[in-house]
């Protein structure tokens, strides 16, 4: 036992010392792929290897190929860092070794997602009444909701979709907004919908849904089962939907409302945010992720449902020999497509005790002045901020589509600072997103510096 403790805090240091060194270490360097599949491959020895020397190993082999995603002035895929008591519970979460499929195979692990299950909804402003499951990403959020959305619309039209499948159903409208993030395509792909089922909306000049077109969409269309897809923060802008207008309106069709949140929805934990996402509370289902703007440990993510019945309808199962699973009250894997499941709440309990109410509030509201700071900067810099600033989403153009692609790659070579690029309303642009809990103002000047003198070179 000794051993075991000496080797679980040889890997706690060094991940102590990792993460010390990401305000100062390069962010992403010139990956050479070849020599690092090379490191981490070979034969199986036939025989046992010591667990300090494997750690050892493994520490020697990846180090060339981390990105430093939890630093400072990461700004892609709106990822945020890691909180430190989010970490250390995850670490003590994998010591455990907890699975967390009901209060059976662990009760704490379930009592942990309970608790932090109240406390987000609280913050996010949804149903006191609504069940939360606790999930891998925004992907397999939007796919539990939109599970729950199918069920619901077939059970009203008479047709139970767990029991009878998809063949000889009545057809369901999916209506959702030209720029919805591709997982709800996904997502309609693996529940057997399709993507061709979509009806697209038009979106307005910033990337959230027209609701006088979804009006008329809703109205030119049959009547019977019907999903719309409504969004919280538009992946390349940020933009919201008019949440409570779209909700009254396809309810009064009789649909089934689904929000993806993956990162917009937590604007509705800050008083200075909150118009942005008001009504949501209407809705019927919402996704989010934790490991975007509430910096938890990857992966992290949450399903909303607002009647639990529903979303454990389309998402249990009940087998013989396992215990627990099924009851009147849904928990654990009752909400979510996974049984062998990490536990994952501890992280979630952890990251939010830290934060506090406050905290998250502040989180948001620095990362959104932040953004603004990015778009103030490179304005002044010379060059274009395409999209309205109105929560932590700056696109940026220099010049026409191969310009920007220049640029973008020597901001990723230089190491200063990461930022991605996308494609929006036709043209190429860089897309940064400012979600890390540890970014300072003069994280983004050193960035904005570090960008205007890359793309100088260009010129």
């Amino acid at each position: 036992m000794e051993e075991l403790s000496r080797l679980f805090r040889l890997a706690a240091e060094h991940a102590a010392d990792y993460r010390r060194s990401l305000p100062d270490r390069p962010v992403g360097v010139p990956t050479d792929h070849a020599a690092l599949a090379k490191a981490f491959a070979g034969p199986l020895p036939a025989a046992p290897s010591p667990a300090d020397q494997v750690l050892a190993d493994l520490l020697a082999a990846a180090e060339p190929g981390l990105v430093a995603t939890a630093g400072p002035r990461y700004f892609g895929f709106v990822m945020g860092g890691a909180l430190p008591a989010a970490t250390a519970a995850d670490i003590l979460a994998a010591g455990w070794d907890q699975v967390a499929f009901n209060a059976v195979t662990s009760p704490a692990a379930i009592a942990a997602e309970a608790a932090a299950g109240d406390w987000l909804k609280e913050l996010l402003g949804i149903p006191a009444s609504a069940s939360v499951g606790f999930v891998t990403g925004g992907q397999a959020a939007n796919t539990a909701g939109l599970a729950a959305a199918r069920h619901q619309v077939l059970a009203d039209a008479g047709w139970d979709v767990e029991r009878r499948g998809l063949l000889g159903a009545p057809p369901i409208r999916v209506i959702a907004g030209e720029e919805r993030h591709a997982t709800i395509d996904r997502s309609l792909r693996l529940l057997g919908l399709g993507v061709d089922v979509v009806e697209p909306v038009p979106a307005g000049p910033n990337g959230a849904i027209d609701v006088g077109s979804l009006r008329e969409v809703l109205r030119a269309g049959p009547a019977g089962p019907t999903i719309v897809c409504l969004q919280a923060g538009n992946v390349n802008t940020g933009a919201c939907d008019q949440l409570r207008e779209a909700c009254e309106l396809v309810h009064r069709h009789g649909g089934w409302v689904h929000v993806d949140g993956a990162f917009g929805l937590w604007a509705g934990a800050s008083p200075a945010t909150r118009h942005l996402v008001d009504g949501l509370e209407l809705a019927d289902s919402w996704a989010c992720d934790g490991h975007k703007w509430l910096n938890l440990p990857y992966d992290s993510a949450f399903a909303f449902c607002s009647r639990p019945d529903v979303h454990a309808a389309a998402m249990s199962y009940t087998a013989a020999y396992l215990v627990g699973s099924g009851g009147n009250v849904p928990v654990g894997a009752d909400l979510t497509a996974e049984s062998s499941r990490r536990a994952r709440g501890f992280a979630v309990w952890a990251g939010l005790r830290e934060l506090g109410r406050d905290g998250v509030a502040a989180l948001v509201d620095r990362c959104c002045a932040l953004a603004r700071r990015f778009a103030e900067g490179l304005t002044a810099a010379g060059f274009e901020v395409a999209n309205e600033v109105v929560l932590n989403q700056v696109l940026v153009g220099f010049g026409d589509d191969t310009r920007t692609d220049q640029v973008v790659a020597a901001v990723q070579a230089d190491g200063t600072c990461w930022a991605g690029g996308t494609t929006w309303r036709g043209r190429r642009l860089m897309r940064i997103s400012v979600s890390n809990a540890t970014t300072t103002e003069a994280d983004v000047d050193r960035s904005i510096a570090a960008i205007t003198r890359l793309a100088g070179r260009d010129r």
